[in-house]
């Protein structure tokens, strides 16, 4: 019986790689995390690029996953699964924050809300469940963005529709805003779609460390945030605690 391919072998270590910490590795990063010399690493990219596995940003010149391999990681995962085994923890966190909770996953260029507990009060609220949110005006879709799950250059190439005086106005505004959540590891938006509206998010991510969507909390400004315009440090400390539970419980071993 034939063994293992070694190329093989090695392009699943950097595929792996690239799904862990920040997803962006110069190639000298990844041919030292991989004990390869730099022309096999060179190779091994060049050929996963070549598939769309991997992507390599022109300004930087790192590699990061590719959205075929993105969206073949996220057809293992049936919308209604990422529901049932998120429902225990997003009616924690919507009791624990007191504001409401959402679940987004990409659809089309939009985010799709698949799951959505109300705030633990008595006031009228609407079910937001199948609703569509912009991509670059709500924090659920920044951390889509930021973390691949969904295209970023169809945003990039047009102008950015502006919700409101605060909406992200430019490609270079989005692209400083996600650099910033890939750094910090959740999302923020402040008055972006709504005035007197925020919400922070955190990403959901699956087996082999795929973002497959996000879950976040939204309410009014006044309660999310402090006299700066930040978001309650404990609120996003909250967010975070929630998607790391429903990444263990979708099998995503490192976030």
């Amino acid at each position: 019986m034939a063994g293992p391919v070694q190329s093989i072998e090695r392009a699943a270590a950097i595929l792996r790689l690239l799904a862990q910490g920040s997803g962006r590795l110069s190639l000298g990063e990844v041919a030292a995390s991989l004990g390869l010399a730099k022309g096999t690493a060179h190779g091994i990219l060049r050929t996963l690029q070549s598939v769309d596995f991997v992507e390599q940003d022109k300004a930087t010149g790192k590699y990061q996953l590719g959205a075929a391999l993105l969206h073949l990681g996220t057809s293992y995962l049936d919308i209604n699964e990422l529901r049932s085994r998120s429902i225990n923890w997003t009616d924690a966190l919507a009791a624990r924050s007191g504001e409401a909770v959402r679940l987004g996953v990409p659809l089309e260029g939009k985010v799709l809300i698949v799951h959505h507990v109300f705030r633990p009060d008595d006031t009228f609220q609407t079910l937001d469940v199948g609703s569509l949110l912009p991509l670059h005006a709500s924090s659920l879709g920044k951390i889509l963005l930021a973390y691949g799950a969904t295209p970023l250059e169809p945003l990039m190439e047009t102008a950015l529709e502006s919700y409101t005086r605060h909406t992200l106005g430019s490609p270079q505004q989005l692209s400083r805003a996600l650099a910033e959540i890939r750094d910090t590891g959740w999302a923020f938006a402040a008055q972006e779609m709504m005035m007197g509206e925020a919400d922070v998010a955190a990403p959901i991510r699956g087996q082999g460390g795929l973002v497959v969507g996000a879950v976040g909390i939204s309410g009014a400004v006044d309660r999310l945030c402090d006299s700066k315009g930040r978001p309650h440090g404990s609120l996003v400390g909250l967010t975070r605690d929630a998607a790391r539970a429903i990444s263990r419980d979708l099998g995503a071993t490192r976030w």
